[in-house]
């Protein structure tokens, strides 16, 4: 029996939230290592990284579009990939204390990153991408992308 234009609609309506939930928030990922939302300390460490590259109010103008983002879910050895940045070592302090922490059940702070003049900048969270990638390079990562 063929579907009337509104219940054509409404199934549309339906898939389209579904997928867009499923590639915004995936609470298994959330569980596991992550918070849900970038701790408050995370957006001035990227505006002081973002500094570097950009100047002060352009840094400033994306970390406010950073903290109204959504979160999104993107493979740590894509992000790895896409940011050209080497993968740290294992006994890199920071590297180390978020292993451990992971290992143990903490949380971390979801990945800030920033597309900018065809490159992408991990603004924060460079060490706990690298931690995560130990534990798995097909991990996800929930990530703030502007």
């Amino acid at each position: 029996m063929p579907l009337e234009d509104g219940d054509l609609m409404v199934s549309l309506y339906i898939l389209l939230k579904y997928f867009e939930e499923k590639s915004q928030f995936n609470l298994d990922v959330m569980d596991k290592f992550w918070l849900s939302d970038p701790q408050e300390h995370d957006f001035p460490a990227a505006a002081d990284y973002l500094s570097l590259h950009l100047s002060e109010t352009e840094a400033a103008d994306i970390v406010e579009k950073l903290k109204a983002g959504k979160t999104i879910i993107k493979k740590a050895k894509d992000i790895l990939r896409a940011s050209e940045l080497p993968l740290l070592d294992k006994d890199n302090i920071h590297v180390r204390e978020n292993l451990k922490k992971a290992k143990k059940g903490g949380k971390m702070s979801p990945v800030l990153l920033v597309r900018h003049n065809s490159k992408l900048i991990v603004a924060d969270g460079y060490h706990r991408l690298c931690a995560i990638y130990y534990l798995s390079e097909d991990e996800d990562i929930p990530c703030r992308l502007v």
